[in-house]
């Protein structure tokens, strides 16, 4: 008997082998060829809220972009405050039980949910903020914790990414900054922000300054706050205007149209650029942070696993 004979005892052994391991390929094709998709997590962009009717609508046209660049993938947006929905009402959501037999919405869309395998996450939320601070450090993990039945991520906040940098100089260019201001020596940014009390949340503001001025070129770029940190969006002009710098433009860390942004840009000398909004670079950082949530070890206080039955 040779090696190959002593595998298979039987030619029935054999055709079993082969029907089983047949059967296993088949679980993963769906009808006319179409391979069944593996159900991937919902992305649930997180924003802070505001009263200005103008953010929200803004922050539903960034979700909009998102949603083109990633084909299929189910994109949902929430907020921490004062805009529905409320991230505990999409968190019950995404944690209620599938309903029996409900598969794919189309062979092309997204899957579930709940049709995620065991253990899977089934969400992860990307804070639309830019630091570590109380939201992404408190809020966002309470929430979740609050929320018994589902398995929930939580991605890294936006940050001093490239992506981040090249949507802050888009704006800047379409507020009138050009490459001659880049080089001149009687120019500079203030780099506009909300503001925290988290040392983490103003130092990730500080190495977004950094970067932006980095990339124009060694333009100084001074951060300021519009509350619970110093120093201030006029106290930054003055001191840049203190060291020669009397071309001041604000650039605008806000994802959104606000009561900061717009207070921020009124205290601009010369220009102030609009808020990032649905900008593709601020789309792809999102993207960026999802699929990085993803691949990174699971470690507190990014993830966080919901009680399931």
């Amino acid at each position: 008997m040779t090696e190959r004979d002593s595998t298979f005892d039987t030619t029935a052994e054999l055709l079993g082998t082969i029907t089983t391991r047949l059967g296993e390929r088949l679980s993963h094709v769906r009808p006319y060829g179409a391979a069944r998709p593996t159900p991937r997590p919902t992305l649930v962009a997180v924003g802070h809220g505001s009263r200005d009717p103008r953010a929200a609508t803004t922050l539903a046209e960034l979700a909009d972009r998102v949603r083109e660049l990633r084909p299929g993938l189910d994109v949902r947006l929430t907020h921490i405050e004062l805009n529905p929905p409320l991230l505990p009402e999409v968190l019950a959501d995404l944690a209620a039980p599938p309903t029996a037999g409900a598969g794919p919405v189309s062979a092309d869309g997204p899957a579930r949910t709940g049709d995620a395998p065991a253990g899977a996450p089934r969400a992860v939320l990307v804070p639309l903020l830019f630091g570590p601070g109380y939201h992404v450090k408190h809020d966002l993990p309470a929430a979740v914790a609050a929320q018994p039945g589902g398995r929930v991520r939580i991605a890294a906040p936006l940050g001093a990414h490239p992506l981040l940098v090249e949507a802050l100089v888009d704006r800047l260019a379409e507020a009138g900054w050009t490459s001659a201001d880049s080089a001149s020596r009687a120019t500079g940014i203030v780099l506009a922000a909300a503001g925290s009390r988290d040392p983490e949340g103003l130092a990730a503001v500080r190495r977004i300054a950094a970067a932006l001025s980095e990339r124009l070129g060694g333009t100084p770029v001074l951060p300021a706050y519009a509350s619970a940190a110093a120093p201030t969006v006029p106290d930054a002009v003055r001191a840049l205007a203190a060291s020669g710098r009397h071309r001041v433009a604000v650039a605008s860390c806000f994802t959104a149209p606000g009561r900061f942004a717009s207070g921020a840009a009124a205290h601009a000398p010369w220009i102030a650029a609009p808020p990032l909004g649905d900008h593709p670079a601020l789309a792809r950082l999102i993207l960026h942070r999802y699929d990085q949530a993803l691949t990174t070890p699971a470690t507190a206080p990014t993830w966080r696993e919901l009680a399931s039955a």
